[in-house]
């Protein structure tokens, strides 16, 4: 009965601490681009993160999957969930977009996702988004909109905006949209070490050519040093690995919806660490995108 609590509680959890982890990717954007090259960074991020599941897959002797067509769509989501996505954001970081704006652009994921799944489920008996969650992904989307519109006016070094880094975070949010729709859609369940290994793998060969191009040296101290460890073994191992649960355990509008609640988290910390400033219309947003997440994610009536 222990352990089954246990574990129930563990569930209950892991959409916060999802949250929590996920949002940290932002601030170590920040961290890490001055002494890094986007690409170059992911690059050796990847590396490490394979180098870390490889063990820990044999020692538990995990099954690796064994039918083509699930390696290749494992391949495939990891194209677009880790070098498109993260490919994507840290561009865009690197190109002078600040944190909470990047996180921002990501977090209209969830009306794309519901978008998407409300008009590939016409006619179907499957359950499409409902009233009360179009409801919930809109109030969300409008509280993000609270904290968007300030950020786009500003000129900093550090945070504006710019046709590229638009794009990079565009591009970012298109990637991880198409992922999270396309795992939920073509891989079956499997254990997570090994689906992360075969999707790091395949990232990890897309963003080779990219980093071999890049003119600018890596510059190792502590700042980059730190970030990459908390890369490594908090983003990927847990952050990545917890989104790929969540995708195979739940419904993907109310996995995605999740994504509301990053922005105004990275907001918080980035102004605790790095003085960006929040407004009473950022704190108005994040109560605004709590409901709608909250909307979302409660269970129907039956």
């Amino acid at each position: 009965m222990t352990e089954t609590q246990d574990s129930t509680a563990w569930i209950k959890a892991m959409p916060v601490v999802f949250v929590l982890i996920w949002s940290t990717g932002f601030i170590v954007a920040r961290y890490g681009m001055p002494h890094a090259p986007p690409f170059s960074f992911l690059l050796v991020r990847y590396l490490l993160s394979i180098l870390c599941f490889l063990p820990w897959i044999w020692l538990a002797r995990v099954k690796w999957p064994q039918n083509r067509m699930q390696l290749l769509h494992l391949a495939v989501t990891g194209i677009l969930m880790h070098a498109g996505y993260l490919g994507g954001v840290w561009a865009a970081v690197k190109a002078g977009m600040g944190s909470g704006l990047s996180s921002l652009i990501v977090g209209f994921q969830p009306v794309l996702t519901a978008i998407w799944l409300s008009y590939s489920l016409r006619g179907s008996d499957q359950p499409g988004v409902s009233r009360r969650q179009w409801l919930g992904l809109l109030l969300g989307f409008a509280g993000l909109l609270m904290v968007v519109w300030r950020k786009l006016t500003l000129d900093s070094p550090m945070d504006h905006v710019s046709p590229i880094n638009m794009a990079f975070a565009i591009g970012a949010l298109l990637s991880i949209t198409i992922g999270t729709l396309y795992q939920k859609r073509f891989v079956q369940p499997c254990d997570v070490r090994s689906a992360n290994t075969v999707q790091l793998m395949a990232a990890f060969v897309v963003t080779l050519p990219l980093a071999l191009t890049e003119p600018e040296a890596m510059r190792w101290n502590a700042e980059l040093a730190g970030a990459m460890a908390w890369s490594v073994l908090g983003l990927t191992l847990g952050g990545s690995s917890l989104l790929y649960m969540l995708i195979q355990r739940g419904a993907a509008a109310s996995v995605t919806s999740l994504m509301y609640m990053v922005p105004p988290t990275t907001a918080i910390i980035a102004w605790l660490l790095f003085g960006e400033t929040i407004t009473a219309a950022t704190l108005a947003g994040t109560a605004l995108t709590a409901l709608g997440v909250s909307l979302v994610v409660r269970p129907s009536r039956k």
